[in-house]
């Protein structure tokens, strides 16, 4: 394809020899002003774009196929759209993924690498760069890609200043054996496991792992701190009060839910002095008959109804008949008691 961006000259001459127009093919006038553009001579009147038929601004013309346009005209018939920017693209064109491009915007959908030299990969619609793609792939296998060689690794992996590599990428700095998927980092460097154990550093009693940061002490162990939860609700305390108990560690709510005291009203861990009746628990405060709501303390005598407190006042307003039959009930689980006791 003849392509070209050229600029002409013009001057005042006289041509003999029959000399005659590139365009019209008419002959000049004696010191006529006409146009030199390579060789060709022109009528300034016939030197025009050949689609607007209008002089090129600064004698400025693009030619295709033999034909001359001015800069505008050329755009808008030849030149091609980039896909990213929208823009005419003038010069080198990128053909891919359907579309032409700049050079400078054909870029990896994910890093932003130029794509003009390295190539690419179409990945669901994409243009991505070798390294993305790869690990687009086996992000879809839940696979690493090696940092270094760019190769899906299919076992064991190991996580270096924040990339995985294959092990064997490395030695241990140390002993300086080729290391395997049990190396460990610190203070950036690698090493075997054997000589990072015998640094004294800590292994979490949850993960088995070793622990590089922060570190709590407790149950006789140690732990990350996300690692050291309650055993009932696998909360991490992160620094809040835990409580021991066999062995395991419990926050305070649900300790006192297993082997406390919880407030029969509000529900929440009784923490100061307790009521206890019939086989539940008060906070001081929350401890009142269950039928006019008054508050009661460990010197207000009260009677139980339905497993719950009823205050000396109420009591004495129940039916005499409801009286005997609950003094009658109360008799006959002493009893039981006693018998069950002896």
């Amino acid at each position: 394809m003849d392509l070209q961006e050229r600029s002409s000259s013009s001057s005042n001459m006289s041509y003999g020899n029959g000399a005659m127009c590139h365009r019209c093919h008419e002959a000049f006038g004696s010191n006529e002003e006409i146009v030199n553009s390579n060789g060709e001579m022109w009528h300034t009147q016939c030197f025009v774009c050949a689609q607007c038929f209008q002089p090129f601004p600064e004698g400025v013309f693009y030619e295709f196929e033999g034909r001359k346009y001015c800069e505008h005209d050329f755009h808008v018939l030849f030149a091609p759209c980039c896909g990213k920017c929208r823009e005419f693209i003038v010069g080198r064109v990128i053909k891919a993924m359907n579309n032409s491009w700049h050079p400078d915007c054909f870029l990896c959908e994910i890093c932003t690498a130029p794509l003009a030299d390295e190539g690419f990969v179409k990945n669901a619609g994409r243009a991505l760069c070798r390294e993305c793609n790869a690990k687009e792939k086996a992000k879809g296998m839940g696979k690493y890609v090696c940092h270094k060689c760019h190769a899906i690794i299919d076992t064991g992996h190991i996580k270096f200043r924040g990339e995985a590599y294959h092990p064997y990428h490395f030695n241990c700095t140390s002993c300086g054996q080729e290391l395997n998927a049990d190396a460990r980092e610190k203070s950036g460097e690698l090493y075997c496991l054997r000589c990072h154990d015998k640094m004294g550093i800590p292994i979490c009693g949850a993960c088995r792992r070793p622990i590089e940061e922060r570190v709590v002490h407790a149950l006789g162990k140690a732990w990350h701190v996300e690692h050291f939860v309650c055993a009932k609700c696998e909360r991490p305390f992160f620094g809040t009060r835990h409580y021991e108990k066999k062995g395991l560690a419990y926050c305070e709510t649900h300790y006192h839910q297993l082997f406390g005291n919880i407030c029969f009203v509000c529900n929440n861990v009784v923490t100061g002095d307790v009521f206890s009746a019939f086989n539940k628990s008060w906070c001081v405060g929350h401890f009142a008959c269950s039928i006019c709501d008054r508050k009661m303390s460990h010197k207000t005598k009260f009677f139980e109804f339905d497993l719950k407190p009823v205050c000396r006042v109420c009591h004495e307003k129940f039916p005499g008949e409801l009286k005997k039959r609950l003094k009658k009930y109360h008799e006959e689980v002493s009893k039981r008691q006693i018998m069950s006791n002896s």
